[in-house]
C-alpha cells in the first residue's frame, strides 16, 4: 500500500510516496523513482504526516540528485500552474519532467538547456501570485 509524505529537506518542502516491497521501499520524490533498502533493525519508522494547514510550500525547483537539463518549458515572467511541467531533466539516464510546485509567476530561471547541475541547488523559482509584482 502507497503512502503519501510531504517531508522537508534543507527548508524545501517535497512529496513523498513509500510503497513496501519485500525488504526494499520504492520511493518516489518530485517524480523521480529510487528502490531503498534501509539498514537492519529501522525499517517501518516512515516519517509522520505533514498536516496541510503546516507552512507554505516552496516554489523553488531543484533536483534532488546531478543531472542535466534537456529543456525548459517556463520562461522568466510567465504564470505556471501547480502541477504544470517546468523542465526535462535527465538525471541517471532517465528524463524526467519536473512539475511546478506552486502556482505562481516565473521569478528566477538559474539554467539552461544543457546545463549540467548539481543536486539541491535552485534551478527554477516560482512566486506565488500574491507575492509576486
Amino acid at each position: 500500500m502507497t503512502e503519501e509524505y510531504e517531508i522537508e529537506v534543507d527548508g524545501e518542502s517535497f512529496k513523498v510516496q513509500i510503497e513496501p516491497e519485500g525488504d526494499y521501499y520504492n520511493v518516489t520524490v518530485n517524480g523521480n523513482s529510487y528502490k531503498i533498502k534501509l539498514p537492519e533493525g529501522q525499517a517501518g519508522n516512515a516519517p509522520r504526516k505533514r498536516s496541510a494547514k503546516s507552512g507554505k510550500k516552496s516554489g523553488t525547483i531543484s533536483s534532488s540528485i546531478p543531472g542535466k537539463v534537456v529543456t525548459i518549458e517556463v520562461e522568466l515572467g510567465s504564470k505556471v500552474e501547480e502541477g504544470q511541467v517546468c523542465m526535462i531533466l535527465e538525471a541517471m539516464k532517465m528524463q524526467n519532467e519536473i512539475n511546478a510546485p506552486i502556482s505562481g509567476i516565473v521569478s528566477e530561471i538559474n539554467c539552461s538547456p544543457g546545463t549540467s547541475v548539481d543536486a539541491n541547488i535552485p534551478l527554477i523559482v516560482i512566486k506565488p501570485e500574491d507575492d509576486a509584482e
